[in-house]
């Protein structure tokens, strides 16, 4: 009888975990490299808990450029070319750092965790 009593709770338990399949946290950032997480002040996710949206990686765009150009002086033409300029990369997200606030779900069964986004106050 006992062991029909597990089966019937372990079915029970499966059906809760169903209806809710993910659960909102809310973390910081306490280290980038390796990455680790402190949820809810409760408890650290290091980086194998952790799935990675595009969204919060670093991503800069190299902008730098020189261009050809003609210049005509009296009769003569003269092929120059300007100096490069914009030479630092334009950083488009700056990716996670120490003391950010993010944005987990916990997927179900509770081994991973999807950084979802930053939080910002506005």
């Amino acid at each position: 009888m006992a062991g029909l009593l597990d089966v019937i709770k372990l079915a029970g338990m499966q059906a809760v975990d169903a209806a809710n399949p993910v659960n909102v946290l809310f973390g910081e950032v306490t280290k980038v490299n390796p990455l680790e997480v402190v949820v809810d002040q409760r408890f650290t996710l290091t980086r194998e808990f952790l799935v990675i949206l595009e969204r919060v990686t670093r991503y800069e765009v190299d902008i730098s450029h020189e261009h050809d150009y003609t210049d005509e002086v009296g009769q003569t033409t003269l092929n120059k070319k300007t100096s490069m300029e914009l030479t630092q990369p334009l950083v488009i997200r700056s990716g996670l750092m120490v003391g950010d606030k993010v944005l987990l779900f916990r997927v179900q069964g509770g081994q991973q965790y999807v950084i979802v986004d930053k939080v910002v106050n506005t």
